[in-house]
């Protein structure tokens, strides 16, 4: 058979762990990957969740997306430097005042989210153009779309990937390559956590009295909270990934949790921008109940669905065609 060869990065846990677990155990065998991550020291965890397909249709490589090198030694040692579908994966977080962040963390953030994805296609780009075959698939964010509250730089970034991706998606065409652009909304893994231990731990001797009440007591108390209602599973993004690169004209754009998609729409119904920012403001400054009431509704819908919405629509078009 012949497989479709998939580079994955960022697979030491979270979503990517398992994206390459998931597709690595596609019933069809459609799929050999190549599940990467910076250090493979902490490779223990995609080990295990791997299980019999370790070496049969998965194997694990180091690649670091801030390090060129590593880069092209890890497509180096692809057979004929071969990559069919690239998944973009790699990325950090930051949350907090600006005020009370340094450039450098900020530099790190965007050399991660932004420029790893540019060395990664810097890569392996042109050898897709050649062949005039491949598919670019890149876990971005709803906050690609739409900025949220004291993640400014983490929704830079992710503006940045979804500019650069809308704008090569024209060349792409050119050469038969499709891109897809993977939208979650919260998303519950161990990168959320750490992200928000370290939100608890920052320094806010720098933010004004205001600036650092808004942070502590309304956006770190409110965090656990959206994430328990609107969060999706890693387990939940792989199966929409899988379902993308599968198709035979995969969208641009996929959001995989229909329950955050009333708010991205804010964006696309106001074309001064001014309809989400004041929606928001008053979410969270003016109607504190009504808030929360919105979050038990949706958390309702969540328990009530259970699954997701719409891959469960999409096989039921599979079963039909």
């Amino acid at each position: 058979m012949n497989q479709k060869v998939v580079l994955i990065t960022g697979c030491s846990s979270g979503i990517g762990l398992s994206l390459a677990v998931r597709i690595a155990k596609d019933e069809k065998k459609r799929f050999m990957v190549y599940a990467t991550m910076r250090n493979v020291s902490r490779g223990a965890a995609l080990v295990e969740a791997a299980g019999k397909t370790l070496g049969r249709t998965l194997e694990i490589k180091q690649l670091d997306v801030c390090d060129e090198k590593s880069i092209k030694a890890c497509v180096d040692s692809l057979p004929e430097r071969k990559v069919d579908i690239l998944i973009s994966n790699a990325g950090m977080g930051l949350i907090g005042p600006i005020e009370c962040q340094t450039i450098d963390e900020m530099k790190t953030v965007m050399d991660t989210n932004f420029f790893g994805l540019v060395r990664l296609l810097q890569e392996v780009l042109p050898d897709m153009k050649k062949r005039k075959k491949g598919h670019i698939v890149v876990i971005s964010s709803v906050m690609g779309i739409q900025g949220i509250l004291f993640n400014d730089v983490y929704a830079a970034s992710k503006f940045a990937v979804e500019g650069f991706c809308e704008s090569l998606a024209v060349q792409a065409l050119r050469f038969n390559l499709n891109i897809s652009l993977i939208e979650p909304g919260p998303v519950i893994t161990e990168f959320e956590r750490k992200v928000f231990e370290e939100g608890m731990k920052v320094d806010l001797s720098k933010a004004d009295k205001v600036t650092a009440d808004m942070f502590t007591n309304i956006y770190l108390k409110n965090y656990s909270q959206i994430f328990e209602t609107l969060g999706q599973t890693p387990e939940d993004i792989a199966e929409h990934t899988l379902k993308i690169i599968t198709m035979d004209n995969p969208p641009f754009r996929h959001q995989t949790n229909t329950l955050y998609t009333p708010m991205t729409t804010l964006k696309y119904a106001d074309p001064n921008g001014d309809l989400p920012i004041d929606t928001f403001y008053k979410m969270v400054f003016e109607h504190d109940k009504v808030f929360n009431a919105s979050l038990n509704f949706l958390k309702m819908l969540r328990w009530r669905s259970r699954k997701s919405f719409t891959i469960d629509k999409d096989k039921d078009k599979d079963k039909a065609s």
